[in-house]
């Protein structure tokens, strides 16, 4: 499964797990740093192997909008030629399993793991995980 293209904008009140994770890889797939955070509540919390060897002081954890704004319109910038090619989505009652490849050009692809949180439609956590 290939997640590409424009995103659609949320409706949260009726949207499943799968549509978040969906709507989730079609922003960062378009670096659409709007789209992205439309996706999370306020406070979310994010937690990343690659922040913690960016950002050390932050032991790999961000918390709020402008924290993951930051990080990610950093990310954007440094690596325009970032996208995910999604492999594998599970959810549960609030959480969805992603399992995708990160490309970079230049760079070896990565397998990665990450897990969203969901509640009341909106994401409120995610973590990241890969060797």
């Amino acid at each position: 499964m290939d997640i590409e293209g424009s995103c659609l904008r949320p409706n949260f009140a009726v949207m499943p797990l799968e549509t978040i994770a969906h709507n989730w890889f079609a922003a960062f797939n378009a670096h659409d740093l709007e789209a992205l955070l439309a996706l999370y509540a306020e406070n979310a919390e994010h937690y990343s192997p690659k922040l913690k060897l960016r950002h050390p002081e932050t032991d790999g954890l961000v918390s709020g909008k402008a924290a993951l704004r930051a990080w990610w319109a950093d990310s954007f910038e440094r690596l325009p030629s970032l996208r995910y090619k999604v492999w594998n989505l599970v959810s549960g009652t609030d959480t969805v399993f992603m399992e995708y490849t990160r490309h970079v050009d230049g760079e070896d692809d990565l397998r990665v793991g990450e897990v969203l949180v969901v509640r009341d439609g909106q994401i409120v956590a995610s973590r990241v995980y890969h060797g």
